[in-house]
């Protein structure tokens, strides 16, 4: 089934194998995507769904240096590349909206605070070009201020289309903004931003899906990880609800990442996956995340678990993904050195199998 058509939404995607949204930090000046970045993800287009990488809708939305945004003209016009070189091999490809929230420092926001929905400082520091910091207590966004943030996604989202893209998914996943207004352990507001934890999210979709219509956007959730100091109190209730709210609205796709590829490391490997666990509660497109090769992407898709499968890690050193596991041939490794910035080492120089170079 891994090879058989899919529709999310108004995507009909040619195989089920999904590219995860991948951090590479290799923007270039303004925050802006290049030639470079283009290269990438055409090298990529094979996938039957790419979901490009964790975009900041506003300065003070960004978390790490080198990540790409989409608020300015310039990053429209990065992005035209990527999406224009995406189509021209074949492929479809998402833009991930993002916010990172308190996951940030005012280094890389000119010196303001981040913001969050309340003021409860992250345990873990903030990874920065001159080696990781702790980031200070955040600004908890007033009543008067959360508009404009709603607003920050509605522009992202009218400029991914601009850029060219065929839809978006919103990160409401491992720690950052979204999921710090849903979850108990970064939400301590008594407003009704607290009292119903799930509004600031459902703002965002109905800003965002004013844009592009329902079927054009996706969510991700990570509702068992503690990436970046994530986590809730209740996981499968505080996520049940957020499902539940999100199911009738008819999104293109829910993309759920399993526990032990979003921080959590104590994870029960007895314990149903995430993907398992909600499905219930979701009518509509699933894509499941986390720790996938040919066989257990197979089964989740026979036993009804998820109707596509996202590879992360997978894609830096396989641009040929779909063609290994289709031919199942091992994945080539990759080097973790190479993960976060620089240039074209370790990010389109891995070799394919059929023709040995990228």
């Amino acid at each position: 089934m891994l090879f058989t058509p899919i529709r999310l939404g108004a995507l009909t995607l040619r195989n089920r194998v999904v590219m995860a949204p991948l951090t590479r930090q290799r923007a270039g000046a303004g925050d802006a995507p290049t030639a470079l970045n283009a290269l990438h993800y055409a090298q990529r287009a094979s996938a039957g769904l790419i979901i490009a990488e964790a975009s900041q809708v506003s300065p003070r939305g960004k978390g790490y240096e080198g990540t790409p945004g989409c608020h300015s003209a310039e990053q429209v016009a990065g992005w035209r590349l990527v999406t224009d070189a995406v189509h021209a091999a074949g492929g479809q490809i998402v833009l991930q909206l993002w916010h990172a929230g308190r996951r940030s420092h005012p280094s890389l926001l000119g010196g303001q605070l981040p913001i969050s929905a309340s003021a409860v400082k992250p345990s873990l520091p903030v990874r920065l070009p001159d080696g990781p910091r702790q980031p200070p207590v955040p600004h908890a966004l007033t009543l008067e201020e959360i508009p404009g943030v709603v607003e920050d996604y509605r522009i992202g989202a009218a400029n991914a289309m601009a850029a060219g893209f065929d839809g978006i998914e919103l990160h409401g996943a491992n720690g950052y903004l979204i999921e710090q207004f849903l979850t108990d352990k970064a939400n301590h507001r008594t407003d009704e931003y607290g009292g119903e934890r799930l509004r600031f999210m459902l703002e965002v979709v109905t800003a965002v899906t004013s844009v592009w219509g329902t079927d054009r956007v996706g969510i991700r959730f990570s509702p068992f990880g503690f990436a970046n100091d994530g986590g809730d109190s209740d996981p499968e209730a505080t996520y049940g609800a957020a499902i539940r709210a999100l199911d009738p609205l008819g999104l293109a796709f829910l993309h759920l990442i399993e526990p032990r590829v979003s921080g959590n490391t104590d994870a029960d490997p007895d314990a149903p996956s995430a993907a398992a666990l909600f499905r219930p509660l979701w009518h509509g497109p699933l894509i499941a995340a986390g720790g996938f090769d040919r066989a257990k992407a197979d089964a989740a898709l026979v036993d009804g678990v998820a109707d596509a499968v996202a590879f992360g890690r997978a894609y830096i050193s396989n641009p040929d993904l779909v063609e290994r596991l289709r031919d199942r041939v091992p994945f080539a490794r990759y080097d973790r050195s190479t993960f976060y910035g620089g240039g074209a080492e370790g990010y389109t120089d891995y070799p394919t199998r059929r023709h040995g170079r990228a």
